[in-house]
């Protein structure tokens, strides 16, 4: 039996990222944001959602650039750290010991402990009720090779143990149960 639910946010799970902002060392920020995903694949197109008092609302606005680093259960402390204290009292780079490094297109750092670095540029700022939404496109993605698979040539995002967030919660992911085709894949006969 289904039980009625007050309408809300219930697609989960979603990544937990940590999105970097501003042009200086001294403006750099980090948000964790869990309202955020991929809208289109051709231009490559992604969202962060943000609400309007976040002190990165105003960098990522004034800007038009930031970068969307993915997270790992080893970055599980940091992620929520980033999310519950504010810019405008820490210094979270250096709070949490994560480094900062050089996005190779947007004017806005990296996480370097991030086994993908997303950089994203603001096409259009939708402005929805609880949260605005960074309409941004992809313009560059950084890959840490720890996860490239040298035989096959496959970037291996699983072993990085990705972290994702499911109503307040952090999990890591569970064991691979299929991938894209599998249901209709053509079974070869054996001899």
């Amino acid at each position: 039996m289904k039980h009625d639910w007050k309408p809300g946010t219930m697609i989960y799970p979603l990544p937990a990222v940590l999105v970097t902002c501003g042009r200086t060392p001294e403006e750099y920020n980090v948000l964790t944001v869990a309202w955020t995903g991929t809208i289109c694949s051709d231009p490559p197109m992604c969202y962060i959602s943000v609400r309007k008092e976040r002190y990165s609302y105003e960098i990522l606005r004034r800007c038009g650039e930031f970068v969307i680093n993915l997270t790992t259960e080893e970055l599980a402390f940091a992620t929520d750290w980033c999310g519950v204290r504010s810019g405008r009292d820490y210094n979270k780079f250096e709070e949490m010991h994560l480094t900062p490094g050089w996005a190779s297109v947007v004017d806005a750092p990296i996480v370097e402990e991030a086994p993908v670095c997303i950089e994203c540029r603001v096409k259009e700022i939708v402005e929805l009720g609880a949260h605005d939404m960074f309409v941004a496109e992809v313009v560059n993605v950084l890959a840490d090779d720890r996860y490239l698979n040298g035989e096959t040539g496959r970037f291996e995002l699983e072993k990085s143990r990705p972290l994702v967030y499911v109503h307040g919660e952090y999990f890591g992911l569970g064991r691979k149960v299929g991938k894209f085709g599998w249901s209709v894949q053509k079974k070869s006969k054996k001899k």
